[in-house]
Order: C-alpha cells, then sequence, then structure tokens
C-alpha cells in the first residue's frame, strides 16, 4: 500500500477522533495496554533471573511480553509449554 495513502487513513482518523471529542478513551487504553506490556516485560525479567538455576528461560520481545503482560500467570506456562514442547 502507498504510504501517502496510509498516512492520510490515519490523519482522517485523527481528525474524526478530534471531532468526535472522544480523544482521551483511546489515549488511556494504549497507555493501559503500554503498561501490561511493560509489567509483563519486567514479570519474564524475573522468571528468567529466577529460573536459570533450573533452566528455564523465555526470550524478552514484544511478543512474548504482550502475551505475559496480558495473560498473566497463564501466558507465561503457555509459551514456557510452547517452547518446550513444540520449540524443540
Amino acid at each position: 500500500m502507498n504510504p501517502i495513502v496510509i498516512f492520510a487513513i490515519a490523519g482522517g482518523a485523527i481528525v474524526l477522533l478530534l471531532m468526535n471529542g472522544s480523544f482521551r478513551n483511546p489515549i488511556k487504553w494504549a497507555g493501559r495496554l503500554a503498561a501490561k506490556i511493560v509489567a509483563g516485560a519486567l514479570l519474564l525479567f524475573v522468571l528468567n533471573a529466577l529460573g536459570s538455576g533450573i533452566g528455564i528461560h523465555i526470550p524478552i520481545n514484544a511478543g512474548t511480553s504482550a502475551v505475559s503482560g496480558l495473560l498473566g500467570i497463564p501466558g507465561i506456562a503457555a509459551l514456557y509449554v510452547i517452547k518446550t514442547y513444540i520449540l524443540v
């Protein structure tokens, strides 16, 4: 897709949000999402630091941070199962 079209669509969406007056809700939602992703990265860091003695290591990147931040402990368990049994 042409970059000019993408910027035009994004600009139009911003203008519509500003005209609607509901620009605060998407910013609040994006802030909460970013906070959860950062919390997921910190949770993975702690898991890697504590689990290094028994061989538990999950790489920290945007995808794994998002999964662990949004899903919590079940997300980390799913990441560990995927890494151990599927990505052998």
